[in-house]
């Protein structure tokens, strides 16, 4: 591998990251998006101070064989990293199955890694026309969308999920987005309330809940043959 994977941090064991499995998380350095809400701020810079050698991650993973069944590559957006396919490549020989978290930055690099993946938990920030007020960056809606797009027709396993604040996504507004998921043929998808102890921005407010809505919930059970909220 001519450059090594840079991994900020790790999870060693969790049941929630990859449904149905017991995974380890690693969180790729690096982000190019500025999502107001991000509560791993450190994980943005392309390199980071508490980054884990890669040597280090395959001998823990070395040693986890036979006892964890997947290994999620998470972010920060993991499919920044041209290293990304190798690194997979090299925990797959270990017998885990591949998971990854991405928004699909990049559309084109998002595609390249897909069949390297068994499953994609796939962030759709907003709207495609609203993607830059989460963002903040421009045209980051249409790229997100695109890379659905390419997931969509890959057919690897997949969930779609949406984080919510409710100061940057409206209720209406999120169920346009769970209709278009579904006209796209979406058949997972998830709510994510925001956590607030800790956002990239400062001026979002820290109280997001609202006393919402069975109703808005219904509704989007509706709409998709598996739907979760999680806090």
């Amino acid at each position: 591998m001519n450059r090594v994977l840079r991994v900020g941090g790790m999870v060693p064991l969790t049941t929630l990251d990859y449904p149905g499995r017991l995974a380890c998380v690693l969180f790729c350095q690096g982000c190019a998006w500025r999502c107001r809400y991000c509560h791993n701020p450190q994980l943005i810079p392309p390199r980071g101070s508490d980054e884990l050698p890669w040597a280090q991650v395959l001998e823990f993973l070395q040693r986890r064989r036979g006892l964890l069944d997947a290994v999620v590559f998470s972010g920060g957006e993991p499919t920044l990293q041209d290293s990304l396919a190798e690194a997979m490549a090299q925990v797959r020989a270990m017998g885990f199955a591949i998971g990854l978290h991405s928004a699909g930055i990049k559309p084109e690099a998002f595609a390249r890694v897909l069949p390297g993946t068994d499953w994609v938990g796939f962030d759709v920030k907003a709207l495609a026309e609203d993607g830059q007020a989460v963002t903040g960056v421009r045209g980051s809606g249409q790229a997100n969308w695109r890379s659905l797009d390419y997931l969509l027709a890959s057919g690897v396993d997949y969930e779609c999920r949406t984080t919510v604040h409710w100061h940057l996504i409206d209720p209406l507004r999120l169920i346009t987005l769970a209709r278009r998921l579904n006209a796209l043929g979406v058949k997972r998808f998830v709510v994510q309330l925001v956590r607030t102890a800790r956002m990239l921005d400062a001026q979002l407010p820290s109280a997001s809940a609202q006393s919402l809505l069975p109703e808005l919930w219904g509704t989007l059970h509706a709409l998709f043959p598996v739907f979760e909220v999680r806090d």
